[in-house]
C-alpha cells in the first residue's frame, strides 16, 4: 500500500495552481481519468487530496464528518461572509443551524408557493413572443426577488436589484482561481480589490436598508430606498402568529431573547450568506436546465406533456410538485451536468486513510461534483442529458454520493427543499407557456468562483407554445 497517492506533477511554488486557474473543469475531469479515487494536487503550493469515490465523500461528508471541518481557503471569503452558517463551525455552528431552522420547516416553505409563481408570473408578464431574453440574468433577478421575501420579510424593486446584480460581478471575479490574485495581498489597491472591497459595501448598504425597515427605526432613508415591508411574510399574521422568516428570527433572539451571541455583525453575516447563497444556486440551476432543454426538444417535449398533463395551463402550487415527477428528473439531471456548487472542501482535523492512503492531519480535501457527477463510473454515456437517470430503478444503482448537489451530511444546505420547490415551480409555470430558444447553439464556456457561471451571458428568444 502506498503511503502517497499519485498526482500531477507541479511547478516549483505554486504546484499545480496555474493549470487548475487556467481550466478547473478540465483539469478535475483529467485528474479522475488518471489517478482514480484519490489523487495528491499542489495548489497554492500547498497538498490537496481529490476524492472521487462515493463511499470516500460519504465518510468525509456523514460518517466521519466530525474529522474534519470547512477550511478557511481565503480571508476574503471571510470578509464577504463572515461567521454566517455557510462558514461557521463547532458548538456556535450547531447553534445557529438549530435557530435557523423554522425558517426552512417544509410546512413553512410549501406556503411560500404562491408568493413564488407570483413573481415568476410578474417576470412573464415582461416577456413577449419573439423577444431576446438573457436568460442568466433574469433567472437572478426572479430568485433575489423571492429569496428577499421568503428569508428577509421586504421587497426589493427592480432598481435595486439591478443594483445589487451589478456588485455580484466583482464578488464573482474576485473569487475565480487565478495564480496572480495568490500572490498579491488584499490590501494591495488594485483596481480589482477597490471593486471588490466597494462591491461589499454597496450590498452591505442595501442590507441595512433592510435591517432599517423591519426594525421600523428613525433611521433617515431616501425617499424610495427600493425596499418595502410585505405582508403576511415579515409581521404578524392574522392569527397573530409570529413571523418565521429568517431575520424575524434574527431580530426576536437579538431583541426579545438578549441573545448576545446575535449582535448586529452576526445578523449582517446571515443575511448576507442567505442574499448571495439563497438566490444564485437556484438561478444557475435553472439557466443551465433552459440551456440543456433549448438543445434536448425530444426531453423538452416530454417535460411539456408532463405540465400539460398535470396542471392543464394552471399555475403550479406546491401539491401539484409531487405530480411533476419529470420535471423533478429534468432539474436533478442539469444539477449533475452543470452542479452550481462544482466543489466542497475540508481540512482533517486528524490523521486519516481515505481510498488505502495516508492523508495527514490538516490536509486539504477537495470533493468535486463536477467530477464525480460526470464519472463513467457510475453514469453511462455521462455528458448526454438524460433525466431519466433519476428514475428510482436507475437511481438505486448507484453510490449514494456519486451525486451530492446539496453536500451531504448534517452540513447539507439548509435551502435544499426551499430550492428544489422554487426550481419546480418556477420551471412550470414558464414553461408551460414559453419555450427559451437559444440565439447561438453553442456549447458554453464556464468559469469557476464560488459556484459555477457561464462565461458569457445565455441569450435566448422566448417562443410561446
Amino acid at each position: 500500500m502506498r503511503a502517497t497517492p499519485p498526482g500531477p506533477k507541479g511547478v516549483p511554488v505554486i504546484g499545480n495552481t496555474q493549470r487548475f486557474a487556467r481550466d478547473p473543469f478540465s483539469f478535475l475531469s483529467s485528474c479522475r481519468d488518471a489517478y482514480g479515487d484519490v489523487a495528491r494536487l499542489s495548489l497554492g503550493g500547498d497538498p490537496a487530496y481529490m476524492l472521487t469515490n462515493p463511499a470516500d465523500i460519504e465518510r468525509v461528508l456523514v460518517s466521519e464528518e466530525r474529522k474534519f471541518r470547512k477550511p478557511m481557503l481565503n480571508d476574503d471569503i471571510r470578509d464577504l461572509l463572515g461567521n454566517g452558517l455557510l462558514l461557521s463551525e463547532g458548538d456556535f455552528w450547531r447553534r445557529e443551524r438549530r435557530r435557523t431552522q423554522p425558517a426552512f420547516d417544509m410546512r413553512r416553505i410549501a406556503g411560500l408557493a404562491g408568493m413564488m409563481t407570483d413573481h415568476t408570473e410578474a417576470m412573464l408578464g415582461d416577456w413577449a413572443d419573439g423577444e431576446a431574453v438573457t436568460v442568466d440574468t433574469e433567472m437572478a433577478r426572479l430568485t433575489v426577488k423571492i429569496i428577499v421575501e421568503a428569508m428577509f420579510g421586504v421587497g426589493f424593486d427592480d432598481a435595486t436589484v439591478e443594483r445589487m446584480q451589478a456588485n455580484l460581478e466583482p464578488l464573482g471575479r474576485h473569487f475565480e482561481p487565478d495564480v496572480l490574485r495568490t500572490l498579491v495581498p488584499d490590501w494591495v489597491p488594485t483596481e480589482e480589490n477597490r471593486e471588490y472591497h466597494a462591491a461589499i459595501e454597496t450590498l452591505e448598504d442595501i442590507l441595512e436598508g433592510v435591517l432599517a425597515e423591519r426594525r421600523g427605526t428613525e433611521r433617515d432613508l431616501p425617499a424610495d430606498d427600493g425596499i418595502g415591508g410585505t405582508d403576511g411574510v415579515g409581521g404578524i399574521d392574522a392569527n397573530g402568529n409570529q413571523p418565521m422568516d429568517l431575520l424575524s428570527i434574527l431580530l426576536r433572539a437579538r431583541n426579545d431573547d438578549g441573545d448576545e451571541d446575535v449582535d448586529d455583525a452576526l445578523v449582517r453575516d446571515e443575511l448576507m450568506t442567505m442574499l448571495l447563497a439563497g438566490h444564485d444556486t437556484t438561478a444557475l440551476t435553472l439557466t443551465y436546465t433552459w440551456y440543456l432543454l433549448a438543445r434536448n426538444p425530444a426531453i423538452e417535449a416530454e417535460l411539456h406533456a408532463e405540465l400539460d398533463e398535470v396542471l392543464g395551463g394552471r399555475v403550479p402550487t406546491t401539491a401539484d410538485v409531487r405530480d411533476l415527477t419529470y420535471t423533478e428528473r429534468v432539474l436533478q439531471e442539469a444539477m449533475r451536468l452543470y452542479p452550481p456548487v462544482h466543489m466542497l472542501f475540508r481540512e482533517a482535523l486528524t490523521g486519516v486513510r481515505l481510498g488505502g492512503y495516508r492523508v495527514p492531519k490538516g490536509s486539504l480535501l477537495v470533493l468535486p461534483q463536477w467530477a464525480v457527477h460526470r464519472d463513467p463510473r457510475y453514469y453511462d454515456d455521462p455528458l448526454e442529458f438524460d433525466p431519466d437517470r433519476f428514475a428510482s430503478d436507475r437511481t438505486a444503482e448507484r453510490p449514494n454520493y456519486a451525486y451530492f448537489p446539496f453536500g451531504g451530511g448534517p452540513r447539507h444546505c439548509i435551502g435544499k427543499r426551499f430550492s428544489m420547490l422554487e426550481a419546480t415551480l418556477i420551471l412550470g409555470t414558464v414553461a408551460q407557456k414559453y419555450r427559451l430558444e437559444l440565439a447561438a447553439d453553442e456549447p458554453i464556456d464556464l468559469r469557476g468562483s464560488l459556484t459555477m457561471h457561464p462565461t458569457e451571458p445565455i441569450e435566448a428568444i422566448v417562443r410561446e407554445r
